[in-house]
């Protein structure tokens, strides 16, 4: 009986050997260091997981010395970073994290989940999240009076301009025809008339917006301002074709058949346009990106890089 469990004993210990010994190569293999970056090292697991984060974001699988360029290139701007005495805490990363989710919709352990089903573990994507917030900061820190913006440059910006630079303050009133969630396209037609047809008769805010309260199922929302600078093109344009004290066309949301009542309009302060609000924006991306660019190759130059 005695030896009878040994010989147990024995077989088992034997197959978790042999086990053990089978699932070896494939962790010696994932924790193999395939580059030191400055005393820091790259293995093949951080190149396998990132890898699989870049195809999951942009669909297309990528060769292994862009997933290796981007890892060096993360611990350099993280390195440089925190030699400057900057360093993005790990709440700072994990807020970061959870608004990418809300963007996409979900929960930060939806999130979670969805890159396990990929195979990508949530820190691989979080040390890149860190060095994106990180490197913006130390290179416009470190830059900020090359990166500056003066009225010269913008104005010589501005004369290759063909649009209007004329910029516009809006005072506007929302007016909601309410369509209950779900209802047939018969129903939402004939609102869409009916606020036709207080488009018609909306000859001033004044006076159409007690017509407009006067209507069944019809809120008059408070008034808001609006710059022309900080709306979309289209709705711009939109605006731009409609008198003062005039209603913007019907349009269906979510909510219902939503117009706009105009009901004052001046020109903006000569600093707050579309077109200088966009122009000034080119050059800053612009030269941020110019200088971010020779920065990075700045480190590369200097790193010592050690390939195994």
């Amino acid at each position: 009986m005695f030896d009878t469990c040994r010989t147990c004993r024995n077989l088992m210990t034997a197959a978790v050997l042999a086990f053990a010994a089978a699932a070896l190569p494939s962790a010696v293999r994932a924790q193999q260091v395939v580059v030191i970056v400055n005393g820091e090292p790259i293995t093949a697991l951080d190149i396998e997981q990132r890898g699989k984060l870049i195809q999951l974001s942009t669909h297309k699988a990528p060769t292994r010395q862009e997933v290796l360029d981007e890892l060096i290139n993360e611990i350099l701007k993280v390195r440089e970073a925190k030699k400057w005495g900057l360093e993005i805490p790990s709440s700072e990363v994990d807020g970061a994290y959870a608004t990418m989710a809300s963007r996409m919709r979900l929960t930060p352990e939806q999130l979670t989940e969805h890159l396990a089903k990929s195979g990508v573990h949530t820190t691989t994507l979080k040390a890149r999240i860190k060095a994106d917030l990180t490197w913006p900061q130390l290179v416009r820190g470190r830059y900020q009076q090359s990166l500056h913006i003066g009225e010269k440059d913008i104005l010589t910006a501005m004369e290759s301009k063909s649009n209007d630079t004329v910029g516009y303050d809006y005072t506007l009133r929302p007016i909601l025809f309410f369509v209950p969630a779900g209802s047939p396209d018969m129903f939402v037609e004939g609102r869409k008339r009916e606020a036709e047809a207080l488009r018609g008769r909306f000859q001033g805010c004044e006076s159409g917006l007690g017509i407009a309260r006067a209507l069944k199922d019809v809120a008059v929302r408070e008034q808001v301002m609006r710059s022309s600078a900080d709306i979309p093109e289209q709705l711009r344009k939109v605006l731009e074709g409609v008198e003062v004290g005039r209603l913007t066309p019907p349009e269906v949301t979510k909510f219902g058949i939503e117009m706009f009542a105009i009901c004052a309009k001046k020109e903006s302060a000569a600093d707050n346009s579309p077109v200088r609000r966009q122009v000034r924006e080119s050059i800053m991306a612009e030269r941020y990106e110019k200088r971010s660019k020779q920065y990075l190759q700045e480190l590369r130059r200097g790193a010592m890089l050690e390939y195994k």
